[in-house]
């Protein structure tokens, strides 16, 4: 039945408790123990059944017990000892951007992103990715940076998980009640909400907009389902996380990009600085254009050096088919109104989004958008920046794969929000209160190596045994919903040891990410986990994509595996991984092994959760676990494990092949004996070592306080600057930036390098000092227009100029139509073969980079020296 009318009634908390309602409905709880700790005082089994959401509790807790709380004298000292410590946070006056960036203006950067991971009873994201951009506003809440997010609220979320009688994942999906949730409507003075308009084709579609504070910031979240949208097509537009097809993957990248945009502008939020998250938010950088050709009366062009000024973007996707591609009958169902109002045609409208803009067969792809519009581009590693320039180099046709404007900052992890709270404790103890504030100080967690051996060792001998009486837990309810006879779920009381060397893998689960590689010699495998004095045990969990039945399989293949008596005891599969099972797990076990296929690992990040909880990695050197082996002195004082040296086979099989064989005998011949050998006194004292090793090497880089740190420092503070020198003045530098862009490309056919000439003695030493000479036509373009450049480096066997050393050469005399310009007295590099070459660049004070797409030109012919 439908009703007439609807009302949201509120829990009714005695006056003593009504700081709890404020403390609830900040995500601050979400990583404070003390407050999670209040929460679950009033309830311990509800605070689980809930969800870990302490607005359903407050709402579902009996009225008795909360006047109990209220008459209760350590309840209320608890109480105020929390609030106090909040409302501290929330005041605070001495953050690290206010400490660091006392002379900045006030930027304001908004960061977009498809999905955020919060915590688990805000169901709105499905991975690495959505948990990232959590761990982004939490850290940079922490930090005090003036941020604020932007998203989508989905009514049902991602999936929810579990496996048939087959062992093959079923999706079930369940809606999230708005109103039970640590969120809130955004109103107007009037009561009514605020809500922005998106015109699809042939109707208008509304959106209202929640708002979720995490600590001292807002994320705001656009919901198209309400009563203004009268067909069911709109209203679902929001309603399941990368659900439908790439219509609906069209109509949610549209919202979130071009409305989220409008939202803000709607609450009278004006950020100087965009950070794109992926490229599902691409469109918000062509919003962005609109709106500044409509209020400062720009061109397309004028208004696109504006707004890319203020846009960052970040990708996470080493695979190329990864990323967002509509077909261009897509983009013409979608956008037939929009594209005029940009001063655009339909070609030109396409050609931001491809590779090559006279392509008229290539897809409209949103990561091309993203780079194209962006000032600033990173991906997520080292290894996946390198990656990422090898991807899209074609964008910038002529340049080698180095100097990409692709950088990288490598992902971390928020700290308090996945560290234990035995953990917790031994770091207060031990490091100070410096490892909760200041985590990226490298000296912090060298403090590590005060933790006596067995200090150490007993907490996290409690924290595996939890997790065994979790996981215990979590395999007879799964039997239990499978209707598996009695006997079986009894028996699942006795899998698993809490005394056995426990091995951890969870992720999603897709084919390059190989979770049965560990599989392929099951008697070898068989004989690791059941050896009767060195047992070895491994937990699986993890999602595989609706549409991805290889992932789908490899779940299979697990599942059918563990109901073989010889594994039952030794290898468990918890279903609806999230990130309450991330927790336990991260928390609790010995070893935490990661096998991508490199390099299809952009960064990963459950591993540097493991790290800081003491867990030791075991990983191919991918993603993340590269960079952490080379910041590391690993052959002196190890880390952790490292399966192969980081070849990138041709053949998948033979390299799995390899790869599982390298895994087989690290834990036959390291891992397994290092975690058994004790002293008299039991404690793994080789062990123990490692796991310092690990903590104090990788803490203080691989979490999101350094992270944040390092976009705000290179990014988002250069990008407020620039955008506001643009802006100033009516636009007037974005306007004479626009025209000279304008005129660069007009008059760049015109230009090229007529000879290079380089003085070569007889023989060459070391550091002889050589001068060469380029002899440039610039056409009608000047000198301060262009950079002219001498590129040097060693020649490899493919007579190509490797890693080259780049200078600006000078211009010394103009004869005829050119210059004449010169790098005098240059030292050469070093021995062997080297090379030398000019180019041409366009040059301009305002022009973000280095490099334009497709401005470039090289030296094609050579001469001896003239007189």
């Amino acid at each position: 039945m439908k009703p007439i009318y609807t009302f949201n009634v509120n829990p009714k908390l005695p006056e003593p408790l009504e700081r709890m309602r404020e403390l609830a409905y900040n995500l601050r709880w979400a990583w404070d123990h003390d407050t999670i700790e209040l929460f679950r005082r009033l309830d311990s089994e509800l605070w689980e059944t809930t969800g870990h959401n302490p607005v359903l509790l407050l709402g579902t807790v009996e009225q008795r017990r909360l006047e109990e709380a209220a008459a209760d004298e350590s309840f209320l000292a608890h109480l105020d000892r929390v609030y106090k410590e909040f409302d501290d946070y929330l005041q605070g006056k001495s953050t690290w951007f206010l400490r660091s960036q006392r002379d900045a203006q006030n930027p304001l950067v908004a960061y977009f992103s498809a999905e955020f991971g919060l915590t688990e009873c805000l169901s709105i994201f499905a991975g690495g990715l959505g948990v990232l951009a959590g761990d982004h506003l939490k850290s940079a809440s922490d930090l005090g940076v003036p941020l604020v997010g932007v998203g989508l609220l989905y009514q049902q979320g991602y999936f929810r998980q579990y496996l048939n009688a087959a062992g093959w994942q079923q999706e079930a999906y369940e809606d999230n009640d708005f109103h039970n949730l640590p969120l809130t409507l955004e109103c107007r003075p009037d009561g009514t909400p605020v809500t922005i308009e998106i015109f699809y084709p042939g109707n208008k579609v509304v959106a209202q907009i929640w708002r979720v504070r995490v600590g001292r910031i807002s994320l705001y979240l656009l919901d198209t389902n309400t009563a203004a949208n009268t067909r069911t097509e709109d209203r679902d537009i929001t309603d399941q996380l990368y659900g439908g097809d790439l219509d609906m993957r069209m109509r949610q990248e549209i919202l979130l990009g071009i409305g989220g945009c409008r939202a803000l502008q709607a609450l009278g939020i004006h950020p100087t600085v965009y950070h794109m998250n992926e490229g599902h938010s691409a469109f918000l950088s062509l919003e962005l254009v609109r709106r500044m050709m409509e209020r400062e009366r720009l061109s397309f062009e004028e208004a696109r050096e504006l707004a890319s000024s203020a846009l960052i973007f970040t990708t996470h996707t080493p695979v190329e088919a990864g990323h967002d591609y509509f077909p261009a009958d897509l983009i013409d169902k979608y956008f037939p109104e929009y594209i005029p109002k940009l001063g655009l045609t339909r070609e030109q409208f396409l050609g931001l989004g491809r590779r090559n803009p006279g392509d008229g067969g290539e897809s409209f792809c949103m990561t091309v958008l993203a780079l194209r519009m962006a000032s600033f581009s990173n991906g997520v590693s080292d290894l996946h920046g390198q990656v990422s320039r090898r991807i899209w180099k074609s964008i910038w046709p002529g340049l080698t794969e180095e100097e990409m404007p692709i950088g990288h900052v490598t992902n971390g992890v928020h700290f308090r929000s996945w560290i234990s709270y035995e953990m917790n404790q031994l770091y207060d103890r031990y490091l100070g209160p410096s490892w909760r504030e200041q985590p990226a100080e490298s000296g912090v967690w060298a403090r590590v190596q005060s933790i006596p051996a067995e200090e150490l060792w007993r907490t996290h001998e409690r924290r595996r045994e939890r997790l065994v009486a979790f996981a215990r837990r979590r395999l007879q309810a799964q039997l239990k919903r499978r209707g598996v006879p009695k006997a079986e779920i009894d028996a699942a009381e006795e899998a698993l040891d809490p005394h056995a060397l426990t091995i951890g893998f969870a992720r999603r689960f897709a084919t390059y990410k190989r979770a049965t590689l560990f599989l392929k010699d099951k008697e070898r495998l068989k004989r690791i986990l059941n050896d009767p004095i060195r047992p070895v045990q491994i937990i699986f969990a993890g999602k595989a994509h609706p549409r991805d039945d290889a992932g789908k399989d490899l779940i299979r293949q697990i599942g059918t595996l563990i109901r073989e008596p010889e594994y039952r005891r030794r290898m468990v599969f918890i279903e609806d991984y999230d990130m309450s099972v991330t927790r336990y797990l991260v928390q609790g076990a010995d070893v935490w092994l990661n096998t991508p296929l490199r390099p299809n690992e952009a960064s990963g990040t459950s591993g540097m959760k493991a790290v800081a909880n003491g867990v030791i990695n075991l990983s191919t050197l991918d993603g993340w676990w590269d960079e952490a082996w080379r910041l590391s002195d690993a052959d002196s004082s190890p880390i952790g494990w490292a399966i192969g040296r980081g070849e990138i086979g041709e053949n998948r099989e033979y390299q799995d092949q390899l790869e599982a064989a390298a895994l087989y005998e690290l834990l036959e011949r390291d891992v397994v004996p290092k975690f058994f050998e004790r002293r008299s006194d039991g404690i793994p004292r080789e062990w123990i070592k490692q796991m310092k090793a690990s903590i104090g090497t990788l803490c203080h880089f691989f979490n999101t306080h350094r992270m944040v740190r390092e976009y705000t420092e290179r990014f988002y503070l250069s990008a407020d600057a620039l955008y506001r020198q643009l802006l100033a003045d009516g636009a007037a530098r974005a306007r004479a930036l626009a025209d000279w862009k304008s005129r660069v490309r007009k008059a760049w056919p015109g230009i090229h390098i007529e000879l290079l000439e380089v003085s070569l003695p007889a023989a060459i030493s070391v550091g002889d000092r050589i001068s060469y000479r380029a002899l440039v036509n610039t056409g009608s373009l000047k000198p301060e227009d262009l950079i002219v450049e001498l590129c040097l480096g060693k020649v490899n066997a493919a007579r190509e100029i490797v890693e080259p050393v780049s200078m600006a050469m000078g211009p010394i005399r103009k004869e005829g139509n050119a210059y004449l310009y010169e790098a005098s007295s240059v030292p050469f590099p070093g021995s062997g073969l080297n090379g030398c070459t000019a180019r041409v660049l366009p040059h301009h004070p305002d022009l973000r980079g280095r490099f334009l797409p497709g401005l470039i030109h090289w030296a094609e012919s050579k001469t001896g020296l003239r007189k």
